[in-house]
């Protein structure tokens, strides 16, 4: 995809090399066009290093190539972060005086603004207009966020993290082959306690069921997200999704009430949790005081197998996706380990996640493989949660169009 990444003159322009390098790995063609003002955070050699392609702020420059159109003309979408109040101003206007504003004219592509500046001026009514006008001209607006701002200031303003702006930015032309399923989605790590105080858990952050249940609604499903204890400002994206709706569990008895009562009229169900396996047999209602140094012994039982009990109860038709978090180093061994689980389990699919000290768990990217039928990996992924996620749901889109054609 051809990507038209513009960067304005403001100290979140050096976050954007990081959105540049996003686009870049996840194999788009990214050209960025900078303003003069924006050069004076970031020079052309980074963005020409980090994009691979050359960069120039002038309408005089390559003019055989009419370049301050043919960019416009050329891009699938086009991303501005960090967009200030002048470049709100500017564009709002129709102004066209340097090469960012020409191919903002020139172009028909989706374009997605990720404003960043102080509180005041964002709060400015001329501000509030501008972002007014962009929007009903069809201009996605992401952000800003609430936070930490230059000088010590604090407040809205804050630029959206960079890979938010991008997850967000490729969900504009996200396929809506999954309008109308029914999804259910599990995500985060359950924790079963000992005591009000203690409890036993994992290290599961949720990043990766949330960036299931995103890019399900993304392509126009309707989402139950069943979720564990997951990180904040993880769910908060998911929580503020029109076509989610979240309901929060805490142990694993609980997320398969839950789970089991949503999985009734879904069409597709996709087990990313982390469940504990193992529960104390007798909750302390009081703490557990540690009043020698003989140690402690707690009794164990097994939870119910969650996904196994979904699989045995499915409808017809329903797809049931689980995730199994390995530590096998080798892939062979793990890929039979996964093999071994998917048909155990009963899944139609199962996602291998690669996990370790510093793999998969509390990390921005992953590694899986997909097996599906038969043991058959239909899909390897490295990269971004939100890449996996994407990855998982054109291999489910494929089986459920093979399950029709079938029928």
């Amino acid at each position: 995809m051809f990507i038209v990444v513009g960067v304005t003159g403001g100290i979140a322009a050096y976050k954007s090399v990081h959105l540049v390098r996003r686009f870049v790995k996840a194999g788009h063609d990214v050209h960025v066009i900078p303003t003069d003002d924006a050069l004076r955070f970031v020079g052309p050699t980074t963005w020409e290093a980090i994009s691979r392609n050359p960069v120039t702020t002038s309408v005089h420059d390559d003019v055989a190539r009419v370049r301050h159109v043919s960019l416009g003309q050329s891009a699938d979408l086009v991303v501005v972060a960090p967009a200030t109040a002048n470049f709100l101003a500017k564009t709002a206007a129709g102004l066209a005086d340097d090469l960012l504003g020409t191919t903002l004219l020139a172009t028909t592509a989706p374009v997605v603004v990720a404003p960043a500046m102080h509180t005041e001026m964002w709060q400015h009514p001329a501000t509030r207009a501008n972002i007014a006008t962009l929007r009903d001209r069809g201009v996605h607006i992401v952000g800003p966020a609430d936070g930490e701002l230059t000088g010590g200031d604090s407040g809205p303003g804050r630029m959206t993290e960079p890979d938010e702006i991008a997850d967000i930015a490729l969900t504009v032309l996200a396929p809506k082959d999954l309008a109308g399923v029914r999804v259910v989605v599990s995500a985060g790590g359950t924790r079963e306690p000992l005591d009000p105080v203690r409890y036993i858990g994992n290290r599961s952050s949720g990043r990766q069921g949330i960036a299931v249940a995103l890019a399900a609604a993304d392509r126009g499903a309707d989402v139950t997200l069943v979720v564990a204890h997951v990180e904040t400002d993880a769910a908060a994206l998911a929580r503020r999704h029109p076509r989610i709706q979240t309901v929060e569990v805490g142990t694993a008895t609980d997320l398969q009430s839950v789970v089991e009562a949503a999985a009734v009229g879904a069409d597709v169900v996709v087990m990313a949790a982390a469940v504990s396996d193992y529960r104390v047999a007798a909750v302390s209602d009081t703490k557990l005081a540690k009043e020698t140094d003989d140690g402690l012994t707690l009794e164990l039982v097994q939870n119910p197998d969650i996904l196994a009990g979904l699989a045995a109860a499915r409808p017809e038709g329903q797809i049931i996706v689980g995730f199994a978090a390995e530590t096998e180093p080798d892939r062979e061994r793990l890929l039979e380990r996964g093999r071994r689980k998917r048909e155990r389990k009963g899944a139609d699919l199962l996602v291998v996640n690669e996990v370790g000290w510093s793999r998969g768990f509390e990390q921005p990217d992953n590694a899986v493989a997909i097996i599906g039928q038969g043991g058959n990996v239909v899909a390897e992924r490295r990269g971004s949660k939100r890449e996996i996620a994407d990855a998982l749901w054109d291999v489910v889109v494929t089986a459920r169009r093979s399950r029709n054609d079938r029928e």
